[in-house]
Formats: structure tokens, C-alpha cells, sequence
């Protein structure tokens, strides 16, 4: 069974038998688990990672790799 289905099947039972005890349950479970994902993909960097971080922005300005908020503005427009 492909996770599409077992998401519809999961989907479907929940919504046949949830009360208020089984949805707040579900709530805080879901919270934690976005709080782990969250935690596991935002790190603190260490100084020397931000300098380089800062480094290659600069060389990034100097060699004309950047994207004026003008420039980004007109982009974006075009998205719709």
C-alpha cells in the first residue's frame, strides 16, 4: 500500500471514530513531531561558520551575484 492511501485510510478512520479525548492527543503528538523536525533542521552555526557565511556573501556582491529588491520585485510579478 502506497503512503497516498495509507494516508486516505488513516484519514478516514480518524474521522469515524475521533472525540475530543483522541483529537487532543493527536494534536500534541503532531506538535512534538514538528518541534523534532524543526529542532533537527535549525542549528546554531559556529562563529566560524557565520564569517564564512559573511565571506561568501561579499565575494557574492563583488562578483555581481546578488538580486536587487527592484530586480526581485519585477520577478515576482510575473509569477501570477
Amino acid at each position: 500500500m502506497d503512503l497516498q492511501t495509507r494516508k486516505l485510510n488513516f484519514i478516514q478512520e480518524f474521522l469515524r471514530h475521533a472525540n475530543d479525548s483522541i483529537i487532543e492527543k493527536f494534536e500534541k503528538m503532531l506538535l512534538q513531531e514538528r518541534k523534532k523536525i524543526v529542532e533537527k533542521e535549525i542549528y546554531p552555526m559556529t562563529l566560524a561558520q557565520y564569517e564564512q557565511r559573511i565571506d561568501n556573501a561579499i565575494d557574492d556582491y563583488k562578483n555581481n551575484r546578488v538580486t536587487t529588491a527592484k530586480e526581485l520585485k519585477k520577478e515576482i510579478s510575473t509569477w501570477k
